[in-house]
């Protein structure tokens, strides 16, 4: 058992909390802070990311470092899927631009598994991802936070 304090909200999960859930990880990761983004997970987290499978919050802190060095003017969004128990499954795309002004879309789902102190203890992501022209973009809210009148996935119809 985890000496840390709960990260709520906990396990089970009810629709709402495993919304509030999805949502909390959203802003995490539009903050694209890694060191703060890592305390999320257990400090043996146990990740599957395209051909990368960080562990621990090291690894995963790293793995974001080099993810937000690469993927600049990041937006995110992410939907709830699925929900049981300390379990939630999401859907999820975000916009990206290389260091050449290249922008690209990816689409993903993740599964995620949490503690009974609600810090997520697997992720296994599958993602597959798009160059689109900028004019193409959806995500255009200042960087952090997502608005909550933003427009969601599936209004997106993605």
């Amino acid at each position: 058992m985890s000496q840390e304090a709960p990260r709520h909200p906990l396990p089970p999960f009810s629709k709402e909390s495993a919304t509030e859930k999805v949502r909390l990880a959203e802003d995490g990761w539009n903050g694209r802070n890694p060191a703060k983004v890592a305390l999320a997970y257990t400090a043996d987290s146990q990740w599957r990311n395209r051909a990368e499978f960080p562990k621990g919050r090291e690894e995963i802190e790293a793995f974001l470092t080099r993810k937000w060095t690469k993927e600049l003017d990041y937006r995110l969004i992410k939907e709830l899927w699925a929900y049981d128990n300390n379990r939630i499954a999401v859907r999820y795309a975000y916009e990206y631009h290389d260091d050449s002004g290249n922008w690209f879309r990816a689409y993903g789902n993740e599964n995620w598994e949490f503690d009974e102190n609600g810090y997520m203890a697997n992720r296994h992501a599958s993602i597959n991802e798009q160059p689109i022209r900028e004019e193409d973009r959806k995500f255009h809210w200042p960087l952090g936070r997502r608005p909550d009148d933003h427009p969601s996935l599936s209004d997106f119809g993605f």
